[in-house]
């Protein structure tokens, strides 16, 4: 059933004679069938280009047809242009919250239920003025709300997105939610001198690790700025606010955490490392820490580490079928190297130990040099890098080889010596498991050259590489149909099957208004096979080690996003954003 907003314009575009009554039934009527937003219906039989739909929209907004949210959740265009271009339309000031150093205490002053029944965040003030970000400038009752909420100054009203405007207004009430729990520690200062014995701030930290969880995050940022604590987590590879603090609360907060993790609270002059474990909501975490002076104060960021995960399987990676395959008959190799690339936090160190989980057996010995040994599994010897017992990865690795292992697996390589070793394992009858930080599976050789090692030694000892990422997967509950460009189609057009369907990310309240829940892998894995082992022994380009893989069958990165957004799993958005064509 078509909606009342998407009614509403269609009924304005009709009034205003853009399009003929027999026109605005047969889009009403297609709208129905196809269930497309109208935007990609309206450019799609070119009753308007992209510049018009956006003239069009000014106009339904400043007429109070549409709500700006209703603009960028119901038509194809973006709503940080849209502002822009309105702004400048209208003579409007604007304002990007995300350059803004927002003022909380001015929201928590005003108190969250009155802002959000607003829709309004006043976010600075000065001598003169307070500032304030709305999402509807022309609304004239808000105007005379504004000025008995703010009586003593004058107002500047801008327009904003109210993606950014909702983001913070929930930052005051979560900030409010705890109200109680700081004034308990504000109240506990007053009578201990010991912050560290402050309970209040134990529930804090519990809180905090819990939310964190709860909203499936990998790792927490706690950062002191100017006059706020912020509270930050990475939640499918993203930084998400989750807590404000006023700055007095830093202190005592990061000193608790670091007393946990058994560092030296007294010293703020350099960075420090390391770990501790908990019981949030019933299960065992393991938290690895670490801390980095800023001019602020400390940087503390917490990366949570799930034991449960360590036992995911190699087939429940969500690779495309072929790249299992071919990673999965690499890991069954007796001997050789195979790397896992990519950058920080593109699932590196989960690939390798679903591979060593998918191959362990008491009838090979096996061992891991880390740093740090994130998770423990059986049947593994697992040694963590010690630098000031100069156990680094090289000088644990000419050990583990006099400890007669099959299969052995470094965290990752990060020197000429490390490398070396590691190449000259492989060619003594082990298989050798590691990770490098490189863009793709075909640069990962040009890379291992750079390193200093041989051409010759590097042909006989490779097996496989696979390259990865982690792409967001599109919330099932509020995706709705788009129509891709003709770039787009040009761009996946040799990739997608004849049947597909594009999505775009909206945001409900079950994905965190985000528009995406979850991520899953994409990858590209490059076999050695004998030609491309000559092909390096001769010191053939990249570009011609890449031809001759494409023409064997090799799946690439791109390749497999673009599958994954044609069939619904994610954006066109996210295929651009972590793969490149």
């Amino acid at each position: 059933m078509i909606n009342k907003k998407s009614l509403s314009l269609i009924d304005f575009l009709h009034s205003n004679k853009i399009i003929t009554q027999e026109v605005a039934q047969s889009i009403e009527e297609e709208f129905v069938d196809t269930g497309d937003d109208l935007g990609s219906l309206l450019l799609k039989n070119k009753i308007v280009t992209t510049d018009t739909l956006t003239l069009l929209l000014i106009e339904a907004f400043k007429n109070g047809v549409l709500l700006l949210e209703d603009i960028y959740k119901e038509f194809s265009i973006d709503v940080d242009d849209f502002i822009q271009k309105f702004a400048i339309a209208t003579n409007t000031e604007m304002v990007d919250l995300y350059g803004e150093a927002v003022n909380y205490s001015l929201g928590a002053k005003t108190g969250y239920d009155k802002l959000n029944k607003l829709h309004i965040l006043p976010y600075k003030e000065d001598d003169l003025n307070i500032y304030v970000a709305v999402k509807d400038p022309f609304n004239i009752a808000l105007q005379d709300q504004l000025q008995r909420v703010f009586r003593n100054k004058l107002i500047k009203v801008q327009i904003a997105n109210p993606d950014q405007i909702d983001k913070h207004l929930h930052n005051i009430e979560i900030s409010e939610s705890v109200k109680d729990l700081i004034a308990e520690i504000r109240q506990e200062f007053k009578t201990t001198d010991d912050e560290n014995e402050v309970s209040g701030i134990l529930k804090l930290i519990e809180l905090i690790l819990k939310t964190a969880i709860i909203g499936g995050g990998s790792d927490i940022h706690i950062e002191p700025a100017e006059t706020s604590c912020i509270v930050r987590c990475r939640i499918d590879g993203m930084l998400k606010e989750i807590f404000v603090f006023d700055k007095d609360i830093f202190p005592p907060l990061g000193s608790r955490i670091k007393l946990l993790a058994n560092l030296d609270i007294a010293e703020r002059r350099k960075p420090q490392d390391g770990r501790f474990s908990a019981v949030v909501m019933d299960k065992p975490y393991d938290f690895r820490m670490s801390t980095l002076p800023i001019m602020t104060g400390e940087s503390i960021v917490i990366r949570i580490l799930d034991k449960s995960k360590v036992m995911i399987k190699l087939e429940d990676l969500g690779m495309h079928p072929e790249n299992f395959r071919k990673f999965r008959e690499a890991c069954d190799a007796p001997y050789g190297v195979i790397f896992v690339t990519g950058p920080t936090g593109s699932g590196k160190s989960t690939t390798l130990y679903a591979g060593m989980n998918a191959i362990k057996s008491v009838k090979r010995k096996m061992i891991t040099v880390e740093d740090p040994v994130e998770y423990q599994m059986s049947l593994l010897q697992q040694v963590q890098v010690n630098v000031k017992a100069n156990l680094t990865f090289a000088s644990a690795l000419k050990s583990i080889l006099r400890q007669d292992p099959d299969i052995i697996m470094i965290g990752e390589v990060r020197d000429q010596e490390t490398l070396k070793i590691a190449v000259e394992a492989s060619l003594t009858g082990h298989l050798v498991l590691s990770t490098l930080h490189t863009n793709d599976a075909v640069s990962a050789i040009t890379r291992i050259l750079d390193m200093g090692i041989e051409s010759y030694l590097i042909s006989g000892a490779l097996v496989a590489i696979q390259a990865q990422r982690l792409i967001r997967k599109v919330c099932p509950h509020c995706k709705a149909k788009e129509t891709p460009s003709e770039q787009v189609i040009e761009d996946f057009g040799k990739f997608i099957p004849a049947e597909y369907q594009f999505y775009k990310a909206k945001g409900c309240d079950k994905c965190m208004h985000t528009g995406y829940a979850g991520r899953e892998m994409v990858s590209e894995v490059l076999v050695i096979d004998d030609e491309l082992a000559s092909m390096i022994a001769k010191g053939a380009t990249k570009e011609l080690m890449l031809e001759y893989a494409l023409e064997h069958g090799f799946v690439t990165m791109f390749q497999d996003a673009a599958i994954r957004a044609a069939s619904g799993k994610t954006t066109i958005e996210e295929v651009y954003r972590v793969a490149k064509v």
